[in-house]
């Protein structure tokens, strides 16, 4: 029996390059304003146009500004790039979901927020972190800007096939610990690098016990360990979400969408690569005190003495606790904190915003903390109002910000100072990811919501 990525890549294979790659066939290309200008210019030197452009969506995310998004960018190089994409889309024919739409928001949450994003597909984007839409229970994956290009151009991309990884949770996850813990653990187990060349499976008791929204923070986290790719096999959770979707088929197409869907799992004598489990109760509310995001602890746990570190890693190990001032055998709980950040592809959803509101309910702000909050999409903004989130989140001192990637990453006005601690649900803590200078700590929803009413690290289960 294969495995559930052979038979969605074997499905969508075109055909085999002899000792080189395959013709992979691509459902949906998902394109924003930082990979795609040289892709349309491509196309435009050659003559050509798109061959499918009913399947090509296209939103403007990293560069949008998190207030007054109804007026002119300020910065020149954001606003060049978000007009460029639109004039692109315009003269290719593509949908375009522009600032201020009401589907516009981050590529990688509007997709399964509309339903763009089903079980079975091939799903690419220029852009890393779209893993997420394996959540759906799709085979997706970030590609170059020259691959945008043959995408656009052909609908179809050259790929070799990756190895295949099944990573089993068993167990169940324990109190105030989330999908963004789970995937913080196994960053920490396999090393930013210890998923290179394989597509992720997982599977397990606990991944089965996520919600969608937690499935997609797990599949997003999958490229920080290294791997080309991370999904979960579509089950009743998956259909229950999708189903109210204003993009998924209906009707008959439902139901005969529906009877394939269901065929999308592994067998149980499939086959993988390699295999890995662990067991839940391992894990705990986790935080980063490094420069990658492998480089985490349980909250209850002390950064690694510097005889626990491999010889060979010593050195950066020393240089990213420079750069975050932090020593080796320090507790980090309890250290003062003068950011959070709650949003991005990882934790900008309507679940992050209710756990967010869960913890800071009946409390208040810490004098001295700033706080963005942002939502991944316009859909998630309506239903935080729908929900009354908004209220909660104002009695205690925080505002809603409008959707963009905003302060994950340094390209557009959210950025933390130089030195200042960030506790961010984002996905990556790299020198400078957030602003020159900035420290990165990355943690849960619940997580950042401790920080923000206390002012520093503090264990979430203890307002819980």
């Amino acid at each position: 029996m294969n495995t559930l990525f052979d038979k969605i890549w074997d499905k969508h294979v075109v055909q085999i390059v002899e000792e080189g790659p395959t013709q992979l066939y691509i459902d949906r290309l998902y394109c924003h304003e930082v990979t795609s200008p040289q892709a349309f210019d491509g196309l435009r030197a050659r003559g050509l146009k798109c061959y499918r452009p009913q399947q090509i969506y296209c939103m403007p995310d990293h560069n949008t500004p998190t207030h007054d998004q109804d007026k002119p960018i300020t910065d020149p190089v954001s606003k060049k790039q978000v007009d460029t994409l639109k004039a692109n889309v315009a003269e290719f024919g593509l949908t375009h979901f522009g600032m201020m739409d009401q589907n516009n928001g981050i590529i990688h949450v509007v997709g399964p927020d509309l339903g763009l994003s089903l079980p079975g597909m091939t799903i690419v984007c220029g852009d890393s972190h779209t893993s997420t839409h394996g959540a759906m229970g799709a085979v997706a994956f970030g590609i170059g800007t020259s691959e945008v290009e043959m995408v656009l151009a052909s609908q179809c991309i050259l790929q070799q096939k990756p190895k295949s990884m099944r990573i089993t949770v068993n167990g169940k996850l324990g109190k105030g610990v989330t999908a963004k813990d789970m995937a913080l653990f196994l960053m920490s187990r396999l090393t930013t690098s210890g998923a290179t060349g394989y597509f992720v499976e997982y599977s397990g008791e606990a991944v089965r016990s996520l919600s969608m929204e937690g499935r997609l923070t797990l599949c997003n986290l999958s490229i920080e360990m290294g791997a080309r790719g991370g999904f979960i096999a579509p089950d009743e959770t998956t259909f229950e979400y999708i189903k109210t979707k204003p993009y998924v088929p209906k009707g008959e197409e439902w139901d005969r969408a529906m009877a394939y869907w269901k065929t999308l799992y592994s067998g149980e004598d499939a086959v993988f690569d390699k295999e890995l489990s662990f067991d839940a109760a391992e894990i705990e509310p986790r935080i980063t005190y490094g420069t990658n995001p492998g480089m985490g602890i349980g909250i209850s746990e002390h950064i690694p003495a510097i005889e626990e570190i491999d010889e060979k890693g010593r050195a950066s190990f020393e240089k990213a606790l420079s750069y975050m001032g932090f020593s080796a055998g320090e507790q980090i709980e309890g250290h003062p904190i003068d950011y959070v950040f709650l949003g991005a592809c990882t934790n900008g959803r309507i679940e992050d915003f209710r756990a967010f509101a869960e913890i800071v309910k009946g409390l208040h702000k810490a004098d001295g903390v700033i706080a963005w909050l942002v939502p991944g999409s316009w859909t998630v903004e309506r239903q935080i109002r729908k929900e009354g989130l908004d209220k909660i989140l104002s009695d205690a001192g925080f505002e809603i910000r409008q959707p963009g990637c905003s302060a994950c990453l340094a390209m557009n006005d959210d950025k933390i100072p130089a030195g200042k601690y960030c506790v961010s649900t984002s996905n990556r803590n790299f020198e400078g990811r957030q602003g020159p200078g900035a420290r990165t700590i990355l943690a849960s929803p619940y997580m950042a919501a401790a920080a923000a009413v206390t002012g520093k690290i503090t264990d979430p289960r203890k307002l819980m």
